[in-house]
């Protein structure tokens, strides 16, 4: 063997002396071509390490290859907190964001699993019916014809041209695969007059405008019940097409309360509505399959070519698993090298643990365990290697069966050459690591230092927080509580549902449980929130800009505000930094951006202010010896003791309560990662009293040590008189629990029905289903 060659030196990603956000001066060496694993309490400093210095500054390397025109059109990056950053590669995020909520995208068209069916349709579809694109659904078929002028040995010549473009497009539906109706019981109650209040829409009062217009236009009897009008009023009163009328000698526009309605309310974007009018939207619209294209998108000719009797529509519909199947029997040596990636495709969602869905399902549906598992499959067929890439906790959502797929994908994508790094906190990952790296030893300002580098024997016997807690295993209870009442669910059947009737017990903690796909979701998410009184709390990201923190969000600061008015005699509004408070620079932000035209922008912190956002007459404002500044850069912990009382306090002592004492108020909202946000929404929600709390995965996030408090929280929930309701995957959790109702057996069309209800001791002593099977090794029963 001769000289290792040079090249071959650049064995480990070098950081030195990182301080993006908490970090405290991290420097660590990284192995390339292996599997790390970040480790530590939520709020140490993991994602700052690996996501904001690493992952961020291999992509703004990268952007900066591309050229300024492409550039002004990418985010721009700033470049992190760090002396030095050696020997990094191309960095590839695969991160837990939801996919787009677009309405026309579906699995599908989110892996390129569909482009390629529509090819396999135009080549060997029988009858042929067009190019690909006649089987999009995104593609209406247009048509027209014009005379065309040209000149031709110096006459004008006219002539007559047609065209013609066959798109898939439904065209009843447009290519969304459901209509739109609304439920008229719900914009007015038939057994009263206008008078006495019929119109139920949220506005409509009876002495205002808007009912007035009904009840003086001349073309109904205000004082007859609805249910008593003749065709003619009723036509009138519901779709009457706008029509000038005199309401007290003013001229007004008469028109139907349907397309009134439609227009005033249901044609506006649902999210930026107040919660009373999106909850009346929510009740008011129902979307049905469209009629004419059963809900496939597609239209007649492209449902109408078939191989084998199968049509796209019904490929796109069917289970992946079985897709995988149906494909193994087309044979046709035209489309062979084409079948060969179709079916690498389609079998590494089966991989994923995936095979469940289907390729029509609409990618906004995901959860964020699924949809960071859907982008995960472009990167496993892809031809690329010596890339680094960056997980955020891809176990999210997934019950303890699939993570074993999971982990074998990690390792699949670090035996090609790989640098694999994972932020994680369940243990079954930590122990494949070839390396890890546990940061701590608390949250926020207590946290960002290396605590522990090395492999996993190492770590255990370490004695960092997440060493000591490595091995932690949940107890069963010895008693659970009974339950008081129960919530009838009857006849669920949506998406792989198989009419399932279930009773949730009320007044205890209730975990419903399952492989990823069973039908969790499904039957909690569509059935649970028909009920008043139920609090949802789920990982949907919260609407937030830089301009928001935990602050606004939780509606402490303007208890901080009228605080510091008060204290010093003058308006509340000085206090806001998006307000006359604001520092005149920079205009409250804290930073001043330069745009620098087609390159990037640059942002420097406002030297005015010293970012802090506020003018220097508001810092000399103070209450009890601090200025706003000060109070916003506390954390949810220190805030808690200044402010000894009040509501601020009890909001404050919530947030700790789920474990977020380390966020500071003034933190920008959209710095938060998923299972912050939730436990942030928690925190807000937790005021109500005999509610029914349905929370979607909360250990989402979570370190083992933190683990105990969220049930502990949990449980004082319970105590309070209220009923919670988890949909989780966790062991702890699930041991904990009063009740299990467990979904399986499988995924998909294999799951649907309930394998197991009753307390967590029975699952383990009784039941055969994956769930007790993996409860059972876990608790060392």
């Amino acid at each position: 063997m001769g000289e290792a060659h040079i090249a071959d030196s650049h064995e480990v990603i070098r950081v030195v002396g990182a301080r993006e956000n908490n970090l405290k001066d991290v420097s660590v060496d990284i192995p390339k071509r292996r599997l790390s694993v970040f480790t530590g309490v939520s709020g140490s400093g993991k994602s700052s390490l690996v996501f904001a210095t690493i992952a961020n500054e291999s992509q703004r390397l990268i952007n900066e290859t591309y050229p300024t025109f492409v550039q002004q059109f990418m985010g721009q990056l700033n470049r992190p907190e760090v002396d030095a950053l050696e020997n990094v590669s191309p960095a590839i995020i695969v991160d837990q964001e939801r996919m787009g909520a677009n309405a026309r995208s579906t699995v599908g068209t989110a892996t390129d699993a569909h482009a390629m069916l529509r090819l396999l349709f135009s080549r060997i579809g029988q009858p042929h019916v067009g190019s690909p694109q006649a089987f999009s659904f995104n593609i209406p078929s247009v048509s027209g014809a014009g005379a065309v002028t040209f000149e031709k040995g110096g006459k004008k010549i006219k002539e007559r041209r047609s065209f013609e473009i066959t798109g898939g497009m439904c065209p009843n539906c447009e290519g969304l695969g459901q209509v739109s109706d609304i439920d008229l019981d719900e914009l007015f109650d038939s057994n009263r007059s206008i008078s006495e209040g019929a119109i139920t829409v949220p506005g409509y009062n009876v002495d205002g405008w808007m009912v007035r217009q009904f009840a003086e236009s001349g073309f109904i009897d205000p004082d007859k019940k609805i249910k008593d009008y003749t065709e003619q009023e009723r036509a009138d009163f519901l779709y009457k097409e706008p029509t000038k009328v005199k309401i007290q000698s003013i001229n007004m526009t008469y028109e139907g309360i349907v397309p009134k309605i439609t227009k005033s309310i249901l044609q506006k974007d649902r999210e930026s509505m107040q919660p009373h009018m999106r909850a009346f939207v929510d009740r008011a619209v129902k979307f049905m399959p469209c009629p004419d294209c059963g809900g496939t998108r597609l239209n007649e000719g492209a449902r109408s070519s078939k191989i084998g009797g199968v049509s796209i529509a019904d490929a796109a519909a069917m289970q992946i698993s079985d897709l995988a199947a149906w494909l193994d029997t087309v044979d046709d040596p035209s489309v062979a090298p084409l079948m060969v990636g179709l079916r690498q495709n389609i079998a590494s969602f089966v991989e994923v643990g995936l095979g469940y869905l289907s390729l029509d399902r609409a990618s906004g549906t995901l959860s964020g365990g699924e949809a960071q598992r859907t982008k995960m499959i472009r990167h496993l067929g892809s031809a690329l290697t010596d890339i680094t890439y960056v997980f955020d906790e891809p176990t999210a959502g997934l019950h303890p069966h699939d993570i074993e797929r999971m982990n074998r994908l990690l390792q699949q994508l670090r035996d090609k050459g790989n640098t694999v790094l994972v932020v994680e906190h369940k243990p079954e990952v930590i122990e494949i690591a070839d390396h890890i790296v546990d940061l701590g030893p608390g949250a926020g300002r207590a946290g960002g230092e290396v605590q522990y580098e090395g492999d996993v024997d190492g770590l255990r016997s370490s004695g960092t927080i997440t060493g000591r807690h490595l091995d932690d295993r949940a107890r069963l209870k010895e008693s659970t509580r009974a339950a008081k009442g129960a919530l009838e669910i009857r006849g669920a059947t949506q998406h792989n549902l198989k009419d399932v009737d279930v009773d949730i017990p009320l007044g205890i903690l209730t975990v419903v449980t399952g492989v990823a796909g069973s039908g969790k979701s499904s039957l909690i998410h569509g059935n649970v929130p028909a009920f008043d009184d139920v609090v949802v709390v789920d990982q949907s990201p919260i609407k937030g800009n830089r301009r928001s923190s935990p602050a606004t969000y939780t509606g402490i600061l303007d208890t901080v505000r009228s605080a510091f008015a008060k204290a010093n005699g003058v308006k509340p509004a000085l206090f806001s930094a998006n307000s006359e408070g604001a520092c005149p620079a920079c205009r409250g932000l804290g930073v001043i951006i330069t745009n620098l035209g087609f390159t990037q922008t640059v942002e420097t912190l406002c030297e005015l202010c010293e970012g802090s956002g506020f003018s220097d007459e508001v810092l000399e404002y103070l209450l009890d010896g601090k200025n706003i500044a000060e109070v916003l850069a506390m954390s949810a912990g220190e805030a808690a003791e200044f402010f000894g009382k009040g509501p601020a306090h009890t909001i404050l002592v919530r947030m700790i309560d789920v474990g977020l004492g380390y966020i500071t108020l003034g933190q920008a909202l959209n710095t938060l990662s998923g299972g912050e946000r939730q436990r942030l929404k928690l925190a807000i929600s937790m005021a109500k009293k005999g509610a029914i709390y349905v929370l979607d995965e909360p250990t989402t996030g979570l370190h083992l040590a933190d683990v105990a408090n969220m049930l502990a929280m949990l449980d004082r929930l319970v105590e309070a008189g209220n009923s919670v309701i988890v949909i989780e995957h966790h062991q702890a959790v699930m041991a904990h629990a009063d009740w299990i109702i467990d979904l399986g057996p499988g995924a998909g069309h294999d799951g649907g029905t309930i394998v197991f209800e009753g307390t967590p001791a029975d699952l383990v002593a009784n039941a055969a289903t994956l769930t007790a099977t993996h409860l059972r090794e876990y608790v060392g029963a």
